[in-house]
C-alpha cells in the first residue's frame, strides 16, 4: 500500500452496526474497517449476516442502530454523497433486458451524471476487458448468466466508484469469464480503488484478498492477513495447522456456530 493510500481514510468504516427482522438479528454490533486502495473478502456461513451488511452499506437498507462511513463520509447522514463513490454489485444481475450494452452502459452513466464523452470511452474499456464488445448490439435478454453478470459488472464500474460491493459476483461464470472479472478487480485495487467481496469459493479469496473478514451470527469472528488468520486459528487449535483458508475457516466459525 502506497503513502498515499495510506494518507486517505478508511474506504470503509462500521462500527456498532446493527439490523433486525422481525425481532430476529442479522447483524448484531459489527465492527469493521477496510482500508483505501485494498481487496477486502468478506466470509460466512451461510445468513451470517453477510448480504445484509453489504446493503446497508449500499444504502439498500436502513440500519437500525451503528455508523456507516465510507471515504469519511457519514453514509447514513449523507446517504447521496456515499452512493456517488460507491457502487454494488448483488449475486444476481438486474439489467433492463432490452436494451443492448452500450445503451444499458449509456442510461447508467446517465443517472450518475457522468460525462457523456467520458462514459463512451469507459464503455468500450470495460466490454473490450469482459470480452462483450462483439456483443455491443445484442440485447441483453439473449444473454447467459455469465454474459449478463459481466455487463452488470460494467454498468457498476461505469462511474468509476471509490468503493466497490460485490456479492458473489463469480456465481455462473465460467472459467474464462471468472478469470477476467478477477483480473479486472485486481485491476482497480492496483489504481487506488476498494473492493469488498463476499465469496464461498474459498480459493478465490485465498488468492485475491489483501485481507478477509469472517463473520459468523452477524458479528465479526476474526480478521486479518491469511497467515494471520492462520495464526489465530493455530493458537486456538495447535494440535492442527491449519494451513488453507477451508481450514481456518472452519475452525474459526464452528464455535461460534456451536455457542449458539
Amino acid at each position: 500500500m502506497s503513502n498515499i493510500e495510506q494518507d486517505r481514510p478508511p474506504a470503509l468504516e462500521l462500527r456498532s452496526l446493527r439490523k433486525t427482522f422481525a425481532g430476529a438479528v442479522a447483524v448484531e454490533g459489527l465492527d469493521l474497517t477496510v482500508r483505501a486502495g485494498e481487496f477486502f473478502t468478506l466470509l460466512g456461513p451461510n445468513g451470517a449476516g453477510k448480504t445484509t451488511t453489504l446493503r446497508m452499506i449500499a444504502g439498500l437498507l436502513p440500519a437500525d442502530s451503528g455508523e456507516i462511513s465510507i471515504f469519511g463520509v457519514d453514509a447514513r447522514r449523507k446517504s447521496i454523497d456515499a452512493k456517488r463513490i460507491t457502487a454494488w454489485l448483488p449475486d444476481e444481475p438486474m439489467l433492463y433486458d432490452k436494451l443492448d450494452p452500450l445503451e444499458y452502459l449509456e442510461f447508467v452513466a446517465g443517472l450518475w451524471g457522468v460525462d457523456p464523452r467520458v462514459a463512451q470511452t469507459r464503455a468500450r474499456e470495460l466490454l473490450e476487458t469482459l470480452d462483450l464488445w462483439s456483443h455491443r448490439d445484442e440485447r441483453c435478454e439473449g444473454f447467459s448468466r455469465g454474459m449478463k453478470q459481466k455487463v452488470a459488472l460494467a454498468g457498476a464500474l461505469i462511474h468509476d466508484p471509490q468503493l466497490l460491493m460485490l456479492d458473489e459476483p463469480l456465481t455462473g461464470l465460467d472459467a474464462a469469464a471468472a478469470r477476467q472479472v478477477k483480473d479486472l478487480l485486481r485491476e482497480r485495487v492496483r489504481a487506488g480503488r476498494s473492493v469488498i467481496l463476499t465469496t464461498h469459493i474459498l480459493v478465490v479469496a485465498e488468492r485475491l484478498a489483501d485481507r478477509i473478514g469472517i463473520i459468523a451470527r452477524g458479528q465479526l469472528v476474526a480478521e486479518g492477513t491469511l497467515d494471520e488468520l492462520r495464526s489465530l486459528a493455530r493458537a486456538s487449535d495447535a494440535s492442527q495447522k491449519h494451513d488453507s483458508l477451508e481450514d481456518v475457516f472452519l475452525k474459526l466459525t464452528r464455535p461460534t456456530e456451536k455457542a449458539a
